[in-house]
């Protein structure tokens, strides 16, 4: 189960904190939720339990994109540090 809570960080900034498991069938309503914001974006993941492959590869994606990571777990971010060398991503 995935919970996703939106905060408004002023006119300009946006942080959604996800919390729970992150797995394949919460991409594409992460994607059209991110997809459909104007303003700059941040993820707090400090409550996410649980990602699969799908899961990092969206947040691979999204880091890409220049969207901000707050409180990632280390194994998550390690995860994404591995995918992106995999791709040649910086």
């Amino acid at each position: 189960m995935l919970r996703i809570q939106e905060r408004s960080d002023g006119d300009n900034s946006v942080t959604f904190s996800l919390s729970g498991r992150i797995e394949s069938q919460h991409v594409d309503e992460l994607r059209r939720l991110l997809e459909t914001e104007q303003r700059k974006i941040s993820l707090d993941l400090e409550e996410v339990k649980l990602v699969d492959n799908a899961a990092v590869r969206f947040l691979s994606s999204c880091d890409a994109r220049g969207i901000e990571f707050r409180n990632c777990p280390p194994y998550v971010h390690q995860w994404i540090l591995g995918v992106q060398s995999s791709k040649g991503e910086p």
